[in-house]
């Protein structure tokens, strides 16, 4: 199978720089939460920061152990899904604040420390790790890293009346990564969490613009579009059809 980015370099900055990014987004949001709302306890239905921290956190943990496994040469556990309307699940996360900062950045240190001591090859053929299923480790990297972290903290400033901070948040994101020379998919994903944060807060229009930009970097978010819940309102315009070719 041929490797879909053969650029390491590129790759490599691209992982550390988007996961650098997301690690800061939730240290500020920590601290800003905390001056503001401290005694915010949350619900399954409208994470705080503390839980949502910790949740990001846990799935950085998941992808350490990959690259564990990967440069032990053995197979990591399959990682069940996680329902986030459990109230079980959300109160596991609901943890003192100076301990879920602190292994928040933790976890970030530990990721890029997996990333810098695998391999070339690893990092860019997913034929070297049949347990990968085709998919390209530094792209499960990001998405772990920083899609899904930075896809959440969105989700906290939307759900706490923020609808401008999580726009100007995945904004700032799509910067980033093209600061960064980010390959397509990468950027793709950062567009597409932008698309998703515009469509909530009531902006069709720019969410349809960014959402087309994102499958044009990135087809594989196709997918995500066609079932995503954030994007309804796009839906409700006749906007969706048309990038999913139904139209």
């Amino acid at each position: 199978m041929t490797p879909l980015t053969s650029d390491p370099l590129r790759v490599r900055t691209t992982a550390i720089g988007l996961l650098s990014f997301a690690a800061a987004e939730e240290q500020l949001l920590l601290a800003t939460a905390a001056w503001s709302n401290g005694n915010d306890q949350g619900s399954p239905d409208r994470w705080a920061a503390v839980p949502l921290v910790a949740h990001n956190t846990d799935f950085r943990n998941q992808q350490v152990q990959r690259l564990d496994a990967v440069r032990t040469g053995t197979v990591p556990p399959a990682f069940a899904e996680i329902d986030h309307t459990s109230a079980e699940v959300y109160r596991g996360y609901c943890q003192p604040p100076h301990t879920v900062a602190e292994a928040s950045r933790q976890s970030t240190q530990d990721l890029i420390a997996g990333l810098s001591a695998i391999s070339d090859e690893d990092l860019l053929d997913p034929a070297r790790n049949p347990w990968l299923g085709g998919r390209q480790l530094w792209l499960q990297i990001v998405v772990r890293g920083f899609w899904h972290p930075t896809g959440h903290l969105g989700d906290y400033y939307i759900g706490h009346g923020q609808p401008g901070r999580a726009v100007a948040l995945h904004n700032q994101a799509v910067t980033w990564a093209r600061y960064l020379n980010a390959p397509d998919a990468a950027q793709g994903m950062a567009s597409y969490n932008l698309a998703c944060a515009q469509a909530r807060a009531g902006r069709p229009d720019d969410a349809y613009a960014a959402l087309s930009e994102a499958i044009a970097l990135n087809s594989d978010l196709l997918a995500n579009a066609a079932r995503d819940a954030d994007l309804s309102s796009l839906r409700d315009h006749g906007k969706l059809d048309a990038l999913l070719g139904y139209g």
